[in-house]
C-alpha cells in the first residue's frame, strides 16, 4: 500500500460489489460468469502472445498466473519484445529476489512512459491473476498496439481503423469495435484474405457458420503466417460479448504480421542493395579485365596492319585498300575509342566505390593497366597517320576520274529518282473519267510537269557529257557507265513523246466535256421552270374547291379547257429538254467519255420530268370528268379540285409575299374521339394574287402517344412559356434537343471501371462483385469480352471495349 497509494482506493471500489442485499451485488453475481469467461479469454490469449516472443529466447510459459512469480520470464520477456538489455536478474529464490525481479520488469515499463496504476511487485510475486493480467495487458498496450499509427489515429483508434479499411470489400464484414464484429469469423477472414488471397477461399465462407469460420482462420494464420492461436472458437461464438482484450491482442499479432512482411521486405532490400553494391564492384572488375584484354589485343593486331606500305597493282585493289581504311575509320575504331574512354571511366568509377565502401583498391592484372593501354594506343594513332598519308599520295592520281565518276553517279541517281513513275503518269488515261474542272487542273498540272522536263535537259546533257569524258580517260568501268548513260537518254526520248501524246489527248477532252457542260447547262436551264410548271400544275389539280352554282362550275371548266389547250406545247418542251440530254449522251458515247451519273446544274432528271408529266396528264383526265358530273348534280356545295394554271415554260412565275402556312386546333381529342382540324393555307389565284383556301378534314388524335394532361401541359411549358397557343419551328427544335441528349458518355464510364480496377487496364470478374450490386455485376461479367492486352491475366475482362460498346462506339 505504500509503494502504490491507489490501490487502497481500488480495493475499497471493488469491496463496493460485494454488499449482501444490494442492488450492486445482485449485478456482480449477474456479471461474475461473464467476468470469469473474459478472464478466461484473456488468460489463453495473453499466454499465446506472450509465448510467441519467449519461444525467441527457447522458452515459454505455461501458467500465466505462476511463471511470472519470480519475475525471470517477465523480464526475459521485455528484453524480447523491446530489443533492449534489462538489469541482471536475481537469481536467488526468497521473496524479496523475486519482488526486486518484478520490480525491475515493473520500472522497465515505466521507463517507456506506461503509467502503472495499481500493479505492484507483491501481487504479481502473490500470484493475483488480476493484477497479472493488468500487466501483460500494460505491456500488449505498450509494446503491440500503442506504435501502429493510420491516417493520423494511433493506438486503439488506428488498430480499428486499419480494420475497417482492410476489410472494407468484404460482404457481411462490418467491423465497428473489438468485440461484436469479430464473432462471425468472418473479419479474420477478411483480414487474411486481403493480404494473402491464395491462403483463403472466402467466397465459399457462410456468415451463419461461425466457428467453422473462426477456426479456418485461426489455423491458417498459425500454419501460414506465424501466429500462434490465441482464442478458442467455441469460447468466441458461446460468449455474448467476446473479451475486447483478447480481440485486440490477437488482431494486433495480424497487423504487426502484415506490417512485420513490409519491414521484413524493406530489410531485404537493404540487404540486397549492400549485396549489389559489392556484385556490381565484381562486375566492373570483370568487365574490366575483360575489355582491357580485348583492346589491348586489338591493338597488337592492327599496327601492323596500319604500317604495311605495300603497293597494289591495280586500281581496284586500291580502292579496296580505302575501302578498308574507311571502313577501319568509321567502323571498326570508333567503337574501339568508346572501349578506351569506357575502359577508363569504369576503372575511375570502381576506385571510388570502393573507396567510399570501404574496400580496398582494384589492381588490374599486370600489363593490362591504364598506363599500358595509352601507350599501345599511342602507337596505333602514329602508324594510323602515316598509313592515311600513303594511301592518300597513292589514289592522289586517281582523283579525277573518281571525282568525275562520282558526279556521273550522284547526277544519274538524281535523275534517275526524278524520273521514276513518270511514264506510268504520262500513260494513264485519267482524263477519260474527269469532269470538266478535272480536265483543266489536269492541263494545268500537265504544263507544270513541261516545264519541268525542260528544266532536267540540262542535267541530262551533263551526264552525256560526263560519261564521253570518262570514256576518254579510259576510266575502268566505263561500260557499266556507257550502259547506265544510254538507258537515260533512251527514256528521255520516251518522256518527251509520252508528254507530247498526253497534251494532245487532254486538250481534246478538254473540248469535248467544254460541249457536253454546255448542253448540261442548256438542259438545266429549260428543265428548272418546266418542272416548276409541273409542279404548279399537280398542285392546281389536285386542290378542291366548294362550289354552289353552275356558274361556278362551268367557269372551273372553262379554266380547265385553256390549261388542257397548253399541254400539247409543254409536251413538245418536254421533248425538246429531252432531247437535249440525249445529245450530251450520244457525244459522250461516241468519245467513250465515261460522265458521272447526275447533271451538275441540277437535279431534275429526264425521270423526274417524265414521271411528273405522266401524273400532270392523268390528273388533268381526273378533274375534267369530275367537273362534269357536277354540272350534273342536283344539290349544293360541292368539293371540286381547284383551277388549274397555265403553262409557262420560261417565264417565272412571280408573286407577293405569301405568308407562313398556320395549323390552328380549336380542341384537343381524348383518346379515340375525332375532332375536326381547319388547316388554312395561301393559295395563289392568279399572278401576285393570294387567298386563304380553307380545308376541313377529319383528324383522329392517335391514343398510343397521348399521356395525359400533366404531361401535355409540361411540354407546353417548355415549347410556348409565354402562352400565346403557337409553336415555332425554333423551340421544337430546341425542345427534341433537351429530350434526348445523353448526359452521360463512354469515357466517363471507362474512367470509373478504371477506379473499380485498381488503375489496371483490365478488371476481374470477383473485382466486379466486390466493389457492384450482385445484379449488375453480373449484367458486366455476361456482357465484357475478354481483355486480350500484354498484361492480360486468366480471367481478365476488358472493360474499355464493353463501355464504348454502350454508348455504340464498337462492334461488340
Amino acid at each position: 500500500q505504500h509503494l502504490h497509494p491507489q490501490r487502497k482506493a481500488v480495493s475499497s471500489g471493488c469491496s463496493s460489489w460485494s454488499g449482501e442485499g444490494s442492488a450492486a451485488s445482485s449485478r456482480k453475481q449477474l456479471l461474475l460468469p461473464w467476468r470469469r469467461a473474459a478472464n478466461k479469454q484473456c488468460g489463453k490469449t495473453f499466454t499465446a502472445w506472450c509465448n510467441s516472443h519467449l519461444r525467441k529466447a527457447g522458452t515459454q510459459i505455461e501458467n500465466i498466473d505462476e511463471d511470472f512469480r519470480d519475475g525471470l520470464k517477465l523480464m526475459l520477456l521485455l528484453e524480447v519484445i523491446s530489443g533492449e538489455r534489462l538489469p541482471k536478474p536475481e537469481r536467488g529464490k526468497m521473496r524479496v529476489h523475486k519482488i526486486n525481479n518484478v520490480n525491475k520488469a515493473l520500472d522497465f515499463i515505466a521507463s517507456k512512459g506506461v503509467k502503472l496504476v495499481s500493479i505492484g511487485a507483491e501481487e504479481i510475486v502473490d500470484g493475483n491473476a488480476k493484477m497479472t493480467l493488468g500487466m501483460i495487458w500494460t505491456i500488449i498496450l505498450r509494446f503491440a498496439i500503442q506504435d501502429i499509427s493510420v491516417e493520423e489515429t494511433s493506438a486503439k483508434e488506428g488498430l480499428l481503423l486499419w480494420c475497417q479499411r482492410k476489410t472494407a470489400p468484404y460482404k457481411n464484414v462490418n467491423v465497428q469495435n473489438f468485440h461484436i464484429s469479430w464473432k462471425d469469423g468472418l473479419a479474420f477472414n477478411a483480414l487474411i484474405h486481403r493480404h494473402r488471397p491464395e491462403l483463403i477461399e472466402y467466397d465459399k465462407l457462410r456468415k451463419d457458420d461461425p466457428v467453422t469460420n473462426l477456426n479456418n482462420a485461426f489455423e491458417v494464420a498459425e500454419k501460414y503466417l506465424d501466429i500462434p492461436k490465441m482464442l478458442d472458437a467455441e469460447d468466441i461464438v458461446g460468449t455474448l460479448r467476446p473479451d475486447e482484450k483478447a480481440i485486440m491482442t490477437y488482431v494486433s499479432c495480424f497487423y504487426h504480421a502484415f506490417s512485420g512482411a513490409q519491414k521484413a521486405e524493406t530489410a531485404a532490400n537493404r540487404i540486397c542493395k549492400v549485396l549489389a553494391v559489392n556484385q556490381e564492384n565484381e562486375h566492373l572488375m570483370e568487365d574490366y579485365e575483360k575489355l582491357a584484354s580485348d583492346l589491348l589485343e586489338w591493338i597488337r593486331r592492327t599496327i601492323p596492319w596500319l604500317e604495311d606500305r605495300s603497293p597494289q597493282k591495280t586500281i581496284q585493289e586500291m580502292q579496296q585498300k580505302l575501302e578498308d581504311f574507311r571502313d577501319y575509320r568509321r567502323v571498326h575504331k570508333p567503337p574501339k575509342v568508346q572501349e578506351k574512354c569506357q575502359l577508363e571511366i569504369n576503372f575511375n568509377t570502381l576506385q571510388t566505390k570502393l573507396r567510399l565502401s570501404n574496400r580496398p583498391a582494384f589492381m588490374p592484372s599486370e600489363g593490362r593497366m591504364v598506363s599500358d593501354i595509352n601507350t599501345g594506343w599511342q602507337q596505333v594513332e602514329q602508324a594510323e597517320k602515316g598509313y592515311e598519308e600513303w594511301l592518300l599520295n597513292e589514289i592522289r592520281r586517281l582523283e579525277r576520274l573518281d571525282h568525275l565518276a562520282e558526279k556521273f553517279r550522284q547526277k544519274a541517281s538524281i535523275h534517275e529518282a526524278w524520273t521514276e513513275g513518270k511514264e506510268a503518269m504520262l500513260k494513264q488515261k485519267d482524263y477519260e473519267t474527269a469532269t470538266l474542272s478535272d480536265i483543266k487542273a489536269l492541263i494545268r498540272k500537265h504544263e507544270a510537269f513541261e516545264s519541268d522536263l525542260a528544266a532536267h535537259q540540262d542535267r541530262v546533257e551533263q551526264i552525256a557529257a560526263i560519261a564521253q569524258e570518262l570514256n576518254e580517260l579510259d576510266y575502268y568501268d566505263s561500260p557499266s557507265v556507257n550502259a547506265r548513260c544510254q538507258k537515260i537518254c533512251d527514256q528521255w526520248d520516251v518522256l518527251g513523246s509520252l508528254t507530247h501524246s498526253r497534251r494532245e489527248a487532254l486538250e481534246k477532252t478538254e473540248k469535248q466535256l467544254e460541249t457536253i457542260d454546255e448542253l448540261h447547262l442548256e438542259y438545266a436551264k429549260r428543265a428548272a421552270p418546266f418542272n416548276n410548271w409541273m409542279e404548279s400544275a399537280m398542285e392546281d389539280l389536285q386542290d378542291m374547291f366548294i362550289v354552289h352554282t353552275i356558274e361556278e362550275i362551268e367557269g372551273l371548266i372553262a379554266a380547265h379547257d385553256q390549261f388542257k389547250a397548253t399541254l400539247p406545247d409543254a409536251d413538245r418542251e418536254r421533248e425538246a429538254i429531252l432531247g437535249i440530254q440525249r445529245e450530251a449522251q450520244r457525244i459522250a458515247e461516241l468519245h467513250g467519255i465515261k460522265l458521272s451519273a447526275n447533271n451538275p446544274y441540277t437535279s431534275v432528271t429526264p425521270q423526274v420530268i417524265n414521271s411528273k408529266w405522266e401524273r400532270v396528264s392523268a390528273a388533268a383526265g381526273r378533274r375534267g370528268g369530275g367537273l362534269l358530273w357536277g354540272v350534273g348534280a342536283e344539290q349544293f356545295p360541292f368539293y371540286f379540285w381547284g383551277q388549274t394554271s397555265s403553262f409557262q415554260p420560261y417565264d417565272a412565275r412571280e408573286g407577293g409575299d405569301v405568308d407562313d402556312a398556320t395549323l390552328t386546333v380549336p380542341h384537343r381529342c381524348n383518346e379515340g374521339e375525332v375532332g375536326d382540324a381547319t388547316l388554312t393555307v395561301p393559295h395563289r389565284c392568279n399572278e401576285g394574287e393570294v387567298s386563304d383556301v380553307t380545308h376541313a378534314a377529319p383528324h383522329r388524335c392517335p391514343p398510343v402517344f397521348w399521356q395525359g394532361d400533366a404531361e401535355f401541359n409540361r411540354i407546353m411549358s417548355l415549347v410556348d412559356p409565354n402562352g400565346s397557343g403557337s409553336v415555332t419551328f425554333q423551340a421544337f427544335i430546341d425542345f427534341m434537343s433537351r429530350e434526348t441528349t445523353d448526359t452521360d458518355t463512354a469515357d466517363q464510364v471507362i474512367a470509373s471501371f478504371k477506379v473499380l480496377a485498381g488503375d489496371k487496364n483490365y478488371i476481374t470478374a470477383e473485382e466486379l462483385r466486390r466493389e457492384l450490386p450482385p445484379e449488375q455485376a453480373e449484367y458486366c461479367i455476361a456482357r465484357m469480352a475478354p481483355y486480350r492486352g500484354p498484361d492480360a491475366t486468366p480471367g481478365a475482362l476488358d472493360y474499355k471495349s464493353f463501355s464504348t460498346a454502350l454508348y455504340g462506339e464498337s462492334d461488340l
